[in-house]
């Protein structure tokens, strides 16, 4: 077993129809050849999309290979009990030049059933928004399947949804179920069950540089799809200096937000699971290693006490699965 610290990991650039510059432009990401970037996937054990260590001795390594080798170490014991090799979150920074596609994703009772894998419930933090910027969640009233279809039919699903206007900061929740799109004009930090199952709603009758418009998922997203009109549209949580404010708190991650201008001693002696730390303004260290805004930093289950300094005021999200 290797000596764990706090990792880094090259992002892994995702040219997307609906992706623009905003990945290099704010957050200072070169993404090469890509004539776009829709998605940097940040930290991911998706097969296929398998992140890679970026400091340190383990550079070059793979997350999968580190998860089987480290196994509690590295995620925490019960967290390697029911995941086993499998990381458990994927973190995502997401630029929208325009509107991506109107989609719902399956729930882990449906995903396992459909394709053997997890759900997807996951989270946005609005790193940067355009004037006018808006985005969709949930619908506008509760509604059913078959009010639902007829909207879709007849092209006015938009409106029975949810459209909300968007400010830097905002945190929306969105559980497996929920409708949704991120609208143009937005940059944002996703935080998600490790899935890649999306059911495809509406897409604008878009198509891509060949021509040819993106499959739909009609029948799929039936019944992946919850007709209620959700409680909360926006999350609303405290930004008290110096301490972890709880964003979110779910079967899936909790998410604390924490915005710091003295350094801060972090104990998690209680917490048997990794900690994520997504930098979202400002620049700091944390148990001596930099993070600064748009990069993100895994620290190991068994480092449980460790120093974040800021250097100029640092604001951070923290994230980890309680279990």
């Amino acid at each position: 077993m290797s000596q764990l610290y706090p990792l880094k990991f090259n992002p892994i650039f995702k040219e997307k129809l609906w992706g623009g510059q905003k990945i290099k432009t704010i957050l200072g990401k070169d993404f090469g050849e890509l004539d776009n970037c829709g998605e940097t996937w940040e930290l991911s054990g998706v097969e296929g999309n398998v992140s890679e260590v970026a400091n340190g001795a383990l550079a070059g390594k793979l997350l999968s290979d580190l998860v089987a080798s480290e196994k509690e170490a590295l995620v925490g014991k019960a967290v390697y009990k029911r995941f086993g090799n499998e990381f458990p979150l994927l973190i995502k920074f997401i630029d929208a030049a325009k509107d991506l596609s109107i989609q719902v994703h399956p729930n882990d009772e449906l995903a396992k059933k459909r394709h053997n894998g997890f759900g997807k419930t996951e989270m946005w933090y609005i790193l940067q928004s355009d004037p006018g910027s808006t985005l969709i969640n949930g619908f506008s009233k509760d509604t059913n399947r078959e009010e639902y279809l007829g909207h879709l039919n007849d092209g006015t699903l938009k409106d029975i949804l949810n459209r909300v206007n968007v400010e830097v900061g905002d945190v929306f929740y969105l559980p497996a179920g929920r409708v949704h799109t991120i609208g143009k004009g937005l940059l944002l930090a996703e935080i998600q069950q490790t899935s890649d199952f999306t059911y495809r709603i509406y897409d604008f009758d878009r198509v891509d540089k060949h021509g040819n418009k993106r499959e739909l998922h009609t029948e799929l997203a039936l019944d992946a799809i919850d007709f209620s009109k959700p409680e909360q549209v926006k999350s609303v949580y405290e930004k008290t200096p110096n301490q972890a404010n709880s964003i979110v708190s779910s079967p899936y991650f909790s998410t604390n937000k924490l915005i710091l201008d003295q350094n801060k001693q972090i104990n998690r002696s209680g917490l048997d699971c990794f900690k994520i730390y997504i930098g979202v303004g400002g620049s700091g260290k944390i148990a001596g290693e930099s993070i600064v805004f748009g990069e993100v930093l895994l620290v190991p289950a068994s480092m449980k006490k460790y120093t974040i300094e800021p250097e100029v005021e640092l604001e951070l999200l923290e994230t980890y699965i309680e279990l």
